[in-house]
């Protein structure tokens, strides 16, 4: 049993938070790389790199757009000591290429500079994930296609 799962259980046992107030950010927060190894340890296994309005991975042997992505999890990080510190981690599937990667994007002046369709499609992913009920009826890895490239 790893140290972070050790902490979460007895938080759990402390506080009676259930996993989605643990994954909201109000209990117990998992470094970013524990999270990357729990999330490659389940597949997403790719690095997934942005350019202004796709992913690339493999060495650029595949490009993924907007429209051929989804955002499966998304994790926020926060530095309490170095408000500068701060990254968000994308965990992201495309079946077009079966692929399963992670895309880590940082705050403030190094963030990536994306194009319109590459951020309403992170938007799009985000609403989903955070109320998954509303869109229980689509098709996962589906936008409306004004928004997409």
């Amino acid at each position: 049993m790893t140290l972070s799962t050790l902490f979460k259980k007895i938080l759990r046992l402390r506080t009676k938070l259930d996993d989605d107030q643990m994954k909201a950010g109000t209990g117990f927060m998992l470094c970013l790389s524990d999270t990357i190894t729990t999330l490659q340890s389940g597949g997403y296994t790719e690095n997934l790199v942005p350019g202004y309005d796709h992913l690339t991975c493999q060495s650029g042997k595949y490009t993924l757009y907007p429209k051929d992505f989804f955002i499966d999890e998304i994790f926020r990080f926060e530095n309490s000591s170095d408000p500068s510190d701060q990254s968000i981690l994308y965990a992201i599937t495309c079946d077009k290429h079966n692929i399963r990667g992670l895309y880590i994007e940082s705050y403030g002046v190094y963030h990536d500079e994306l194009s319109a369709a590459m951020l309403e499609r992170i938007k799009y992913c985000r609403a989903q994930c955070k109320s998954p009920s509303a869109y229980k009826d689509k098709v996962r890895s589906y936008a409306p296609e004004t928004t997409l490239k």
